[in-house]
């Protein structure tokens, strides 16, 4: 079973790579993903990792949640399901 992490406050200069490299040390990364903008196509300052057991997870989490990453503390925690959002309405803009 893997766990999810959310890894915040990530140096804009961050890719996926990176992340993945950060938290390859703390167990088996099976996916790292850091949330960029749609339009622009930047780092929008945070992203995801799986990690191959809970128990990397806890490990990953202990060891890195507020150590610095490109001059800025991380804040690494357990990633929480979205709630869902109210669907989006139609304006008739006439």
């Amino acid at each position: 079973m893997s766990q999810k992490i959310y890894v915040g406050n990530l140096p804009w200069s961050f890719d996926s790579d990176d992340l993945s490299r950060l938290f390859e040390e703390h167990g088996e990364v099976i996916s790292a993903n850091v949330i960029t903008d749609r339009v622009t196509g930047r780092s929008r300052g945070f992203g995801f990792v799986e990690m191959g057991s809970p128990d990397q997870a806890q490990a990953a989490i202990a060891a890195l949640n507020g150590t610095e990453a490109g001059g800025r503390p991380l804040r690494v925690d357990l990633a929480r399901e979205r709630s869902p959002r109210p669907p989006r309405r139609d304006y008739d803009y006439r």
